[in-house]
């Protein structure tokens, strides 16, 4: 039972982590546009994270259930998995990349989830699950959000080409917050779903361990025999999240809205509602994308279809670098973790 509230305070920490590391996806390119100062971009996107947490559960239960064999998961390997995620959380936060909080936590789940079976590779869902729901959509949604960025960027260029600079800020200077908008409740739709499906994995494996047979009557809503997403659970991570989104990223907030591409409200405009429409969609399917890698490959479309020699390449460089090791990073250090308590 203590492992089981241990493992609810890793969640929450990774949850807050997850909104503060990932602020930048919603509000970097309103900041650095000067549409919004940076407390009404983090105001706003906290607000909006919170309504976009709070309705769905698809992507939670892909997270929860459908990447490895729920049968061989205990307390412990939920609790590394965490450790894991957040641990890459802080180290690629303080380095200023933006790095998928997603693929941490799925990295650490799959490497503790193989250390638990005691390297049964059978015990993740390959077929089903991590190749279709997660690898696949590691490749393809960034390339979707950088033609998507740059098409739309082509489509208002042809659009507006004949109205005046001063009339296009004006205008997308007001269009870009209804984007920020958006594309800060699309992130809260994905992002903080995935800790509401760990949260419910440790509930429905302590369940069936019997960790929860003995509870007093007002504990017994933590148990759950089946596989579902409970009201509370949802509540506690949109509310973690907001906060944690409300703390900012500003390190990685710099490196998305300045570094790569000087933007304008136009711009900003066209990587917000490019990136919002492909992690909404995924949403809706249950797919857990990588909310980071399309709005940073949406602003570098945008950024291309503006002038190509214009995208700092060395600063994307090192952002591809990132993405490529999270998935191997967070497996290891979730498998080594796991490893050791068991040997303990």
């Amino acid at each position: 039972m203590i492992t089981f509230f241990v493992v609810v305070f890793a969640a929450i920490v990774f949850e807050y982590s997850n909104g503060f590391h990932d602020a930048a996806n919603a509000i970097a390119t309103v900041v650095s546009t000067k549409v919004l100062t940076p407390r009404q971009a983090i105001v706003m996107a906290a607000i909006f994270n919170l309504t976009g947490a709070l309705l769905g559960g698809a992507v939670a239960s892909t997270i929860g259930k459908g990447l490895v064999d729920t049968d061989v998961v205990n307390m412990a390997t939920v609790l590394c998995a965490l450790i894991a995620a957040f641990a890459w959380n802080i180290t690629t936060w303080w380095v200023g990349l933006p790095s998928s909080s997603s693929h941490a936590l799925i990295g650490g789940l799959c490497g503790a989830a193989l250390a638990t079976a005691r390297g049964n590779w059978s015990v993740l869902k390959w077929n089903t699950g991590l190749w279709p729901k997660v690898v696949v959509p590691m490749i393809t949604s960034p390339l979707a959000g950088f033609f998507l960025g740059a098409l739309v960027m082509f489509a208002l260029f042809a659009l507006f080409h004949r109205f005046t600079p001063g009339a296009v800020h004006s205008v997308f200077g007001k269009l870009q917050v209804f984007s920020a908008a958006w594309m800060a409740h699309s992130h809260g739709s994905n992002d903080a779903q995935k800790t509401m499906g760990i949260i419910t994995l440790a509930l429905f494996t302590g369940t069936k361990a019997g960790s929860f047979d003995h509870l007093p009557g007002w504990l017994t809503f933590l148990q759950m025999p089946a596989f579902a997403i409970p009201a509370w659970v949802k509540i506690l991570c949109a509310i973690t999240m907001a906060a944690g989104t409300a703390a900012g990223g500003w390190r990685i907030i710099r490196t998305l809205g300045h570094k790569m591409v000087k933007l304008q409200p136009v711009h900003g405009f066209a990587a917000e509602t490019s990136a919002a429409l492909i992690i909404q969609t995924a949403s809706v399917y249950g797919i857990p994308l990588s909310t980071t890698h399309v709005i940073s490959t949406s602003i570098i479309g945008v950024g291309a279809a503006k002038r190509f020699s214009g995208v700092k390449w060395t600063v994307v460089e090192r952002i591809i670098w990132a993405w490529i090791l999270t998935l191997p990073a967070t497996g290891l250090i979730g498998f080594t973790l796991a490893r050791a308590v068991a040997a303990f």
